[in-house]
């Protein structure tokens, strides 16, 4: 019935704006926000930006060496099987041809197999060993080479900051000859590097000839392979890693650069073409290395030697 009836419960004002009691929070905005927090903690910070990178590398740690398997390959002839060996090349087995002459060679390589350990043995006809060289001239002997296993880019820094030292690192830009690249390795390790970088296309990857040109040292600095370089030298950067490229037509001479004693990544281009467009717009400055006697330019890895050798001067001074 109408005297019975009850009305639904309604708000009783529409007023907006702060209710009854503020929660605490005008005394906490008068608190003040405390002291300034340091560096590595301040957004926008360069150093944050460095401690965010090296948080990030260190979660993707596990996971190392991402860059990728190369291709496998193989080693023919006596004296490049013996030399490979001797160099300390990787490999996984060697093929001797059944009934094979047993000269000096073919006993230094199995001599060399069997000391090393970890080089299966296999004795297989020469038809089979025609077949897996393409009808080479193999001279019984074959030499099975695994395939690379690269790191990614961001692990050369990452072991860097590990270290407590400031990366130095060398990326080779439309580098096809694998002596060149060995040759790099080879400067790297010798002047305390953390690393080579390389495409994954069109570029010199770790082969038989390019361990042998390194002299055992890329058993112990890592090579890593790039998708795209431009944007791994881009990560770099935002690293904190100051990037110069090497230009004979550079806008400074390289020991008159100071950034030499940081964070650096040297990019070498290939002999000929030199940096390539993109890659020498994303350089933070290209230098150029002064030769009074007149050469157009210096290989790869002569160029790497000489800009990694002015790298470790500063830093030791």
């Amino acid at each position: 019935m109408a005297g019975n009836s009850q009305r639904p419960n309604r708000r009783t004002s529409n007023k907006k704006g702060a209710q009854v009691g503020s929660g605490g929070k005008r005394r906490r905005g008068l608190e003040g926000k405390g002291p300034t927090p340091p560096a590595e903690m301040r957004k926008g910070h360069v150093k944050n930006r460095i401690a965010g990178a090296k948080a990030r590398q260190s979660a993707r740690r596990p996971a190392a060496r991402r860059g990728g398997k190369g291709t496998s390959e193989m080693v023919v002839g006596r004296n490049p099987v013996v030399e490979a060996l001797r160099e300390g090349v990787p490999a996984s087995m060697l093929y001797v041809q059944q009934f094979i002459d047993n000269d000096e060679r073919v006993r230094e390589a199995l001599k060399l197999a069997a000391d090393r350990g970890g080089i299966h043995l296999m004795e297989a006809p020469r038809p089979e060993l025609d077949r897996m060289t393409n009808g080479l001239n193999h001279q019984g002997l074959v030499l099975q080479i695994p395939p690379y296993e690269y790191a990614h880019p961001e692990d050369l820094s990452a072991a860097a900051y590990d270290d407590g030292e400031d990366p130095l690192i060398v990326a080779l830009d439309g580098v096809t000859d694998p002596r060149n690249l060995g040759a790099a390795v080879r400067s790297v390790a010798a002047f305390g590097g953390h690393g080579v970088v390389v495409p994954e296309r069109r570029a010199a990857g770790m082969t038989a000839g390019a361990w042998k040109t390194s002299a055992g040292t890329a058993a112990r600095t890592p090579v890593a392979r790039a998708t795209n370089l431009t944007r791994a030298l881009e990560a770099y950067q935002k690293e904190g890693l100051f990037v110069v490229g090497l230009a004979a037509d550079g806008e400074a001479e390289i020991q008159d650069v100071a950034a030499l004693d940081g964070p650096l990544v040297i990019v070498v281009g290939s002999e000929g073409k030199g940096l390539s467009r993109l890659v020498g717009e994303t350089c933070d400055m290209r230098v150029r290395i002064p030769m009074p006697g007149g050469a157009e330019s210096l290989n790869a890895g002569v160029a790497a030697g000489v800009a990694l050798y002015e790298a470790a001067r500063r830093r030791r001074g």
